[in-house]
């Protein structure tokens, strides 16, 4: 594909077309892809990205804030963050397929950039904050509630899947103990990527990957859970 035929996936995917689609661009291409270029060089999505985490920030909150009338503030914060975690936006962004329009250089497609949570739901808020800067707000809360929280509430993650995760393990396995073991690091010191992988009861259940210890504990505990609901409908 061409870069007007993959920016009319993507507009198709997200629901929304593009009156400057160099915005766009910039939010689906990935540090690797700008850094390989000697020619035009291209700017990437993290200033996007950076602009798009307090609009989404702001739009969560005022959802949870009316949809929750009664739920205090540490209560609503606790939401909102399993609502804007890495795992959830990674969730939301394979729904759109971005991993398969992202441009990465050669290092970063090699290393499986498509199918990082991390890239996944950084191009999420870079697409956001492009939106924002092209149409305004009313049009990035349309993308938010119609490609963010609708598939969020299809997946249930409005709680804390490591609270979920514990709850569905006490009842089922009866196993009052989680260890989240950090197994891995990969990556320069100023970008990390954690591997964290879940035991209970001394055996494996799931792994997951995060730019935080915090963020893989998510992964995993949200990994696990799908784990177990194919075994427990219940969960």
């Amino acid at each position: 594909m061409d870069v007007n035929e993959i920016c009319e996936r993507v507009e198709e995917n997200i629901g929304y077309s593009f009156k400057d689609r160099s915005l766009l661009l910039e939010a689906i291409t990935h540090s690797s892809f700008s850094n390989e270029m000697r020619i035009n060089k291209r700017s990437h999505y993290e200033r996007l990205e950076f602009l798009g985490d307090a609009v989404l920030e702001l739009i969560s909150s005022e959802y949870l804030f009316e949809k929750y009338p009664t739920v205090p503030e540490g209560g609503l914060s606790k939401k909102r963050a399993s609502l804007v975690c890495e795992p959830s936006l990674a969730i939301c962004a394979r729904k759109m397929h971005f991993g398969e329009v992202i441009f990465f250089g050669k290092g970063e497609e090699a290393a499986g950039g498509r199918e990082k949570d991390s890239i996944l739901a950084d191009v999420t808020e870079a697409v956001l904050g492009a939106i924002y800067l092209d149409s305004g707000l009313e049009k990035a809360r349309e993308y938010v509630n119609e490609k963010i929280l609708s598939t969020l509430k299809e997946y249930e993650l409005f709680v804390d899947s490591k609270t979920i995760l514990q709850e569905a393990v006490q009842k089922h396995i009866g196993a009052d103990t989680i260890e989240y073991r950090l197994i891995g690091e990969t990556g320069p010191e100023h970008d990390k990527t954690f591997t964290v992988e879940i035991f209970v009861s001394g055996k494996s259940l799931a792994r997951g990957e995060g730019k935080t210890k915090k963020a893989a504990q998510q992964q995993a505990a949200h990994s696990a859970l799908l784990i177990l609901k194919e075994k427990y409908k219940d969960i």
